[in-house]
């Protein structure tokens, strides 16, 4: 550990803080929008999100090399995905009269194997695996001002919206009677977790992050009850996460993300245990 703060500073490890800093701006929109994620109980629909990514990521390759569209990189790859994957599941679920379980199945299988077709047919090498299960070390400063982006991108309107989210997460007839506009919300709250989920792709990767999405917030849940407080909490562990398995990661010369998720698993666990204990107690 003490040789990872020791790095930290060095000059020639820029790239530690590259990692750091982007870690710690991408847990600010996670326990936000993680928040909502676990109250809502929509797991299921952040997972399906997040393995479509997938599929943006390697069409963006795809076409950056093969036909030569620079613009197009994998973040904004993942981004046009996620979004679209996050409004068709949202579209379908309220609209039409399919069961919702039924297009996250769609969503999440298709997603992935449109990527990985995409990825098979790109020329030259793809780090398939930085991709499924991140690669924080590789960042550089043109991701942390894309970083920077999306954080204003997703808490604004979270904030704007913070009353009507507010009521939609705990009772749809109570926020639909006070005049909200379910629907929209709803959707809204689908585009804020895509995007989110692209923020911490390159932390954790597209299989590991709807556990950084959901285990923070739902510690943050075992020993808070306000909903503004669970996110202000979740973010904070978010970051203390991110941070401490960085650390570990980089002393013991293990993938970070796996890590990441490792620690916050176990905390989780142990938060568990604690507010079992607790009311017991009582």
């Amino acid at each position: 550990m003490l040789e990872f703060w020791h790095d930290l500073f060095d000059p020639g490890t820029i790239f530690l803080r590259y990692a750091l800093i982007a870690g710690l701006l991408a847990s600010l929109p996670f326990g936000v929008v993680g928040t909502l994620v676990v109250t809502r109980r929509i797991t299921a629909i952040a997972g399906a999100i997040s393995h479509a990514v997938l599929g943006g990521v390697g069409l963006a390759l795809y076409c950056n090399r093969v036909w030569g569209w620079e613009f197009l990189t994998p973040m904004l790859g993942a981004a046009l995905a996620a979004v679209a994957a996050a409004l068709l599941i949202g579209v379908v679920s309220l609209f039409a009269r399919e069961r919702e379980d039924t297009i996250i199945g769609v969503v999440w299988a298709l997603g992935m194997s449109v990527g990985l077709l995409f990825l098979a047919a790109t020329p030259g090498y793809v780090d398939l695996q930085g991709y499924l299960f991140g690669n924080i070390l590789l960042l550089s400063k043109p991701e942390i001002y894309w970083t920077l982006a999306l954080d204003a991108v997703v808490l604004i309107p979270a904030a704007l919206f913070y009353n009507q989210l507010l009521a939609m997460s705990f009772d749809l007839c109570f926020a639909e009677l006070r005049g909200v506009r379910v629907r929209l919300m709803y959707l809204l709250l689908l585009v804020l977790i895509a995007l989110t989920i692209v923020l911490m792709v390159n932390v954790v990767g597209i299989v590991l992050v709807i556990a950084l999405l959901t285990l923070p917030a739902a510690t943050a849940g075992c020993f808070v009850r306000h909903l503004y407080s669970m996110m202000i909490a979740a973010a904070l562990w978010c970051m203390v996460l991110v941070a401490g398995g960085l650390a570990a990661s980089y002393s013991w010369n293990l993938p970070t993300g796996p890590v990441i998720v490792v620690l916050a698993a176990v905390c989780y666990l142990a938060a568990l245990g604690t507010a079992g204990l607790r009311g017991k107690r009582r």
